[in-house]
């Protein structure tokens, strides 16, 4: 007999999966925002339908890959509109939802804490209206902080109005991890200040880290304290930035493209800083990727499917997963049976759980890129690129999106939804088990 963990929110008398009405949601402001962007008060330019869906898809997945610019072919008002779906898309639409209800004095049923549970990867309903409300007072607060820092750099360039306009969108879309800018080269005009390079990567840290690591290490505040979860998001996360801080560096300090044109060594290593820390999440760049060698390209594509920590901002197949995967196949070389990290033990279903949603996340990147060469003959390798960046939710492009056709550009909106929404979906199933009915002999299968 089957004995579901997450179970389908009825609804007169029709069972749906919480994923499949997060899902819904998704699309339907995807779709609500493409008609507010495709609306002439939104943009400046003759702007099609599916352009503004394209955008609205990036905007509610934070991913950022886009097909026109979005500093010059939207309006302030389009701009404002983008920023609003980069909110609701990274935080969560659910905790929104939820939060206005409670705002509200609305008591929260369980089929909306089913689905909130989901969307936030809790395994219980309990305190699920305190953690959204976590999640939400975390997140204003740093977009505000980051937002006024920011303003110090884009205030005396642009005036008071503009350019605390575009400081606070520039802090929402690096605090969700969307990687959307004002300007056509992302931040590359500022590839050497000091600013940037600090408020820009602390703040998309911050969101890929995942709102209950941040919860975790402001009510404990000592390392032997914290979850087991918050230690590998903790360690993975700073091995990662170490690890591709220097290859980068390594691989690109002759590059006349991109380091090597860079005037001092200051500069080359705030850039390869910078660089470093926005391929797994962020999508912001201030170096050409299109000018990379093809080694620091494909380095950046394992980074983009990596991605940051769950229940965050971020996208990809998580730090988590991947630091879990090499301690099973550690212990798989030293011939244990039981897997250890920091003093405790994990179970077989963890090492299923990131053994099923690496497969489908690989399949899914690989039909993407084999679609998407069906219909456009163009560079492999940046075909690859794009597929790669949109699956993880990372925006970082090396042109190719937009001179996609339009067969190429749905199956982008696809994979970014798909890398948004999909491991919601695949954790659902997951946390349902079933007992088997028959037991069957064991059998042998030869492996390597």
């Amino acid at each position: 007999m089957a004995r579901p963990h997450a179970r389908a929110v009825s609804k007169g008398g029709l069972r749906v999966a919480p994923p499949a009405i997060l899902g819904m949601v998704y699309l339907i402001f995807i779709a609500l925002g493409a008609l507010v962007l495709w609306l002439p008060i939104s943009n400046t330019v003759d702007l099609t339908l599916f352009d503004a869906l394209f955008t609205s898809t990036s905007a509610v997945t934070v991913t950022g890959l886009i097909v026109v610019d979005t500093g010059s072919a939207f309006t302030p008002f389009g701009q404002l509109v983008i920023a609003l779906l980069i909110q609701l898309g990274g935080l969560g639409l659910m905790a929104f939802a939820v939060m206005l209800l409670t705002v509200l004095g609305i008591p929260v049923g369980l089929p909306y804490r089913t689905v909130l549970r989901e969307e936030i990867n809790q395994k219980t309903l309990h305190n699920l209206t305190d953690i959204a409300r976590i999640i939400l007072i975390v997140s204003v607060l740093c977009e505000l902080i980051g937002a006024g820092i920011l303003g110090f750099v884009f205030v005396p360039e642009f005036g008071w109005a503009k350019g605390a306009g575009h400081a606070l969108f520039h802090s929402v879309s690096a605090f969700n991890n969307a990687g959307f800018a004002l300007y056509p080269d992302s931040l590359m005009g500022w590839v050497g200040n000091p600013v940037i390079n600090m408020v820009i990567p602390a703040l998309f840290i911050l969101g890929g880290l995942g709102f209950i690591v941040l919860a975790d290490i402001f009510q404990v505040r000592k390392w032997r304290k914290l979850t087991l979860h918050s230690k590998i998001m903790i360690t993975g996360t700073l091995g990662l930035i170490g690890f591709s801080w220097a290859m980068f560096a390594a691989l690109e300090w002759t590059n006349p493209g991109t380091l090597g044109g860079l005037p001092d060594a200051a500069s080359r290593i705030w850039a390869s800083w910078f660089q470093a820390v926005t391929v797994r999440t962020a999508g912001f760049n201030t170096l050409d990727f299109a000018e990379v060698h093809d080694s620091t390209a494909l380095m950046t594509m394992s980074l983009m499917l990596v991605g940051g920590g769950s229940t965050s901002t971020a996208g990809g197949i998580k730090v988590t997963t991947l630091i879990v995967l090499l301690i099973a196949t550690a212990a798989f070389f030293r011939r244990q049976t039981q897997l250890h990290a920091f003093g405790r033990s994990l179970g077989a279903e963890e090492v299923q759980k990131v053994l099923a949603l690496t497969m489908v996340s690989m399949l899914l990147v690989l039909t993407g890129i084999f679609v998407t060469s069906i219909s456009h003959d163009g560079d492999f390798l940046d075909l690859a690129f794009e597929v790669t960046s949109a699956f993880g939710t990372v925006g970082v492009s090396r042109g190719a999106t937009a001179e996609l056709d339009g067969v190429g550009r749905a199956v982008i909106m696809c994979i970014m939804f798909l890398g948004r929404v999909g491991p919601l979906t695949l954790g659902f199933f997951l946390a349902t088990r079933s007992v088997p009915r028959v037991r069957y002999p064991k059998g042998q299968v030869y492996l390597g």
